[in-house]
């Protein structure tokens, strides 16, 4: 008789079958592998090693060789330390986007109002005012279901009396009237070329209309930053994410606006975000 296969095993035979569709094989295999066994990875390798390997860890590799992405057969991600649950609805908040929380937090410790545009899992809202305790934010979106996640991330995190999510679409005429005025606005729009090569898990999974913005990508960049200076309080400061080729493009848009832009990179050395704020003469009266 065949002796039961192990965690060990399993996790090696999954890495195996997952070797050609990801470069992150091994990982995915231990997390997953954590999963089934409902601990953490920490304490899998410490103790569970040995064990029988879980008959549902089989479901969740097939769903991963079939590109689904982690963080979906989870149900959730990290980000700044936080737990975020996430749904194919939002796209995944991944550790690139921290340099925007990281350089708002920089540029306005002391930010009290707080804007986060498309705000999907509620990622970058809520983990600015984890850091943020005098803060309130405000969260828009144009999907429901984006809303209702970030919404629940909220509650989960102990932010909803701080964190307000609502219907949004700048695309559409008069959507900010009455909002006032942000100490500290964070945007991470579309800004992904239609025809851009995709990995499968990016392309087939994500939602593409928070991922996809024309031809060149740029196009929601041209309608959302020349609405910014309208949204941003004298003294403050803008983060917006960017493609890794569209840094001059999105500068010239912000100038255009009466803004100074900023670049900050990612943790890989790549273009990531721009910081804006009114350019020396400009503000809220006269931008």
């Amino acid at each position: 008789m065949n002796k039961p296969a192990t965690v060990a095993d399993a996790i090696r035979a999954a890495t195996l079958a997952l070797g050609e569709g990801t470069d992150t094989a091994r990982l995915d295999a231990e997390l997953l592998m954590a999963e089934a066994l409902d601990c953490t990875r920490s304490e899998m390798f410490l103790r569970r090693m040995h064990d029988p390997a879980p008959a549902g860890y089989a479901n969740l590799i097939a769903r991963r060789v079939a590109h689904e992405p982690v963080a979906y057969i989870r149900g959730y991600q990290e980000f700044f330390g936080l737990g975020f649950r996430v749904t194919p609805d939002v796209l995944i908040p991944r550790g690139d986007s921290e340099v925007l929380v990281e350089a708002a937090l920089a540029a306005k410790p002391d930010a009290r109002r707080v804007l986060d545009l498309g705000t999907g899992s509620g990622a970058l809202l809520l983990a600015a005012l984890s850091e943020l305790p005098e803060a309130e934010g405000l969260g828009i979106d144009r999907s429901i279901a984006a809303l209702t996640v970030a919404t629940g991330n909220a509650r989960a995190l102990g932010l909803a009396t701080r964190a307000q999510l609502q219907f949004g679409d700048w695309t559409s005429p008069a959507w900010s009237a009455g909002l006032g005025r942000f100490d500290v606005i964070l945007a991470n729009p579309p800004y992904v070329e239609a025809e851009a090569e995709l990995a499968p898990s990016v392309r087939e999974h994500e939602p593409a209309q928070a991922l996809f913005a024309g031809p060149d990508g740029l196009d929601d960049y041209r309608v959302l930053i020349p609405q910014i200076p309208a949204l941003l309080a004298l003294g403050g400061v803008a983060l917006v994410e960017i493609g890794h080729t569209q840094s001059e493009a999105v500068t010239a848009l912000a100038a255009q606006a009466g803004l100074d832009a900023q670049l900050h990179l990612d943790l890989a050395g790549h273009p990531r975000a721009l910081e804006l704020k009114f350019s020396l003469g400009k503000g809220p009266a006269n931008a």
